[in-house]
């Protein structure tokens, strides 16, 4: 697991070296870790030596219980969203202090985004992310502070009282409105997603950021209860 965590979003393709840097296990043994991971189809080697995650990872991790019954579940009501806005519409969970993407529905027309489906991204920092640090254990937050609030983007918010503020907030609302937060020129709505009344999940929309939130936010927080039913 040590070396598949190396492989990133921005560090989506790496070199033995980069590896064995990363690690900081000997060469020869992140060699022979490789060579055998790539015959199982957990890495996959390019014609110019670099590895990537193979498709067997995405299968296994598929089928895990929490993101199998969560995702079928929420994928006609994500489809529903995106065929309203034509934009981006995500479901998210919490793997201690970062934002897994579990799914995204996506357009050709669709604003940029920074991250994909199975990428990671500080809970501080998106939309859904915000929504599950909301809802997280007390001790949570206060790692993401100590881990510090790194800025994405200017507008990402970086200060402890600010960001203790919007989460009491979304506590309130079930709602979180993120303008340039983590992508620029993007608009993002979260809402939680729950089973019983603990919040598993989040669902959220990314939009461009001249679009009009009120018209939004009833279809997000209906489809999100609706997924909610649906795990309950």
């Amino acid at each position: 697991m040590v070396l598949l965590d190396l492989f990133t979003p921005q560090h989506p393709r790496q070199t033995i070296t980069e590896l064995a840097l990363g690690s900081e296990l000997p060469v020869p043994t992140v060699f022979r870790i490789c060579r055998e991971l790539t015959r199982l189809g957990a890495l996959e080697r390019g014609d110019d030596g670099r590895f990537q995650i193979g498709l067997r990872v995405w299968e296994i991790g598929s089928r895990a219980p929490r993101a199998h019954g969560l995702r079928s579940v929420a994928m006609p009501f994500m489809e529903d969203l995106h065929e309203i806005t034509g934009q981006n519409v995500q479901l998210v969970v919490r793997d201690h202090l970062e934002a897994v993407y579990l799914e995204r529905l996506s357009s050709h027309d669709a604003v940029g985004l920074v991250g994909r489906a199975g990428g990671r991204l500080p809970l501080h920092a998106s939309s859904g992310g915000l929504v599950l640090l909301a809802h997280a254990p007390h001790g949570v937050f206060d790692d993401v502070v100590a881990a510090g609030l790194r800025a994405l983007t200017p507008f990402t918010i970086t200060e402890e009282p600010t960001l203790r503020s919007l989460l009491a907030e979304i506590r309130r609302t079930d709602i979180v409105i993120a303008r340039q937060y983590l992508n620029l020129g993007t608009l993002a709505i979260a809402s939680p997603i729950r089973r019983s009344r603990d919040v598993v999940a989040a669902l959220s929309v990314v939009v461009p950021l001249d679009t009009g939130s009120a018209p939004l936010v009833p279809a997000l927080q209906a489809a999100s209860r609706a997924i909610s039913r649906g795990i309950s």
